[in-house]
């Protein structure tokens, strides 16, 4: 009717979304695998950032933690072995709009991905890496991977494997433009939580290093960081990881750690004694790549086409 608002014209209700929202596939990892709590605290993040579901991309490799796409309601993309962090680069080079989320493990980044590590974390695109480390190969069942104790027994080094282990917090602070640098672990649920909230929210590529139990084969290689307190060294600053009373009660040695000091990260990285648990560096300054990649984004096929005829008039002989 005429002078009569019809509901076309209304305004759509407003989108709120739970935890349901973003429920992909049933996880099918063993009871008591580490990367259930790590599958949790990033639906509830999604949730409490309250992010589109279309507007979020999981991005993995190879491996047992690689099945997190399929395990959210989200865009997911399940790479090739060591290759999740070019693809997620180029996702995020076309769609900077997206909330980009790096599953990868041990094996999958440090060992055949290693290249692809360096230069993803070089390029300082805003991608939210989590590397879930159980110290072994755990898809292809219990061999060496490039973290797994020196004289622990697996499948390819029955004896013990033979040399020291990668150290991937040590390793990501000595590569070029790295802006964030954190260590947490799955069974301290509000610690890992906050991480990736953190991580999530810094404007850069962010990595997670996640101490990540494998009840299967690798069980009790972190039994000692779970039952002595003494064995964690929980950092704090003002800019690092928000930690809660409850947590910080847990642990009774503490540093207040400037994540901007890089010198102490790289020291605190190399402790042996203890286990440093939080922002070890965070530098929200270092350029981008996608700076130079999103030139272009939103031009139309008639400019693209112009641009390309020029170019390639350059070569004309």
């Amino acid at each position: 009717m005429i002078g009569v608002e019809s509901d076309w014209s209304s305004e759509p209700p407003p989108r709120y979304f739970t935890l349901e929202d973003y429920e992909g596939g049933e996880a099918r990892w063993c009871p008591g695998c580490g990367d259930l709590a790590v599958l949790t605290a990033v639906k509830r993040i999604c949730r409490d950032e309250q992010l589109p579901p279309e507007k979020v991309v999981c991005v993995s490799g190879i491996g047992c933690s690689s099945r997190f796409p399929h395990y959210m309601k989200t865009y997911g993309f399940h790479g090739l072995h060591g290759r999740a962090l070019p693809v997620a680069c180029g996702v995020r080079s076309r769609r900077p709009d997206l909330h980009v989320w790096v599953a990868t493990g041990d094996g999958d980044c440090c060992s055949i991905g290693a290249a692809h590590w360096i230069h993803a974390v070089r390029y300082n695109m805003n991608l939210t890496v989590m590397l879930f480390n159980n110290e072994i190969y755990g898809l292809t069942k219990k061999q060496t991977s490039p973290t797994t104790p020196q004289g622990f027994a697996t499948n390819t080094h029955p004896l013990g494997a033979v040399l020291p282990p990668l150290k991937p917090v040590s390793a990501t602070l000595g590569f070029t433009n790295v802006s964030f640098v954190a260590q947490t672990v799955d069974w301290n649920i509000a610690h890992l939580y906050a991480t990736l909230k953190k991580a999530h929210e810094h404007k850069g590529l962010s990595f997670v290093h996640i101490l990540q139990r494998c009840p299967t084969f690798t069980p009790g290689v972190f039994d000692d960081l779970q039952s002595d307190p003494e064995r964690i060294l929980l950092l704090e600053h003002e800019n690092g990881i928000p930690i809660d009373p409850a947590v910080a009660r847990l642990y009774p040695k503490k540093l207040v750690h400037d994540p901007l000091d890089s010198n102490m990260a790289r020291i605190l990285a190399d402790r042996v004694e203890e286990l440093p648990l939080g922002l070890l560096y965070c530098d929200p300054d270092r350029p981008g790549y996608e700076e130079f990649t999103g030139r272009g984004i939103g031009m139309g096929v008639g400019e693209k086409l112009e641009f390309l005829n020029r170019e390639l008039d350059r070569f004309t002989i």
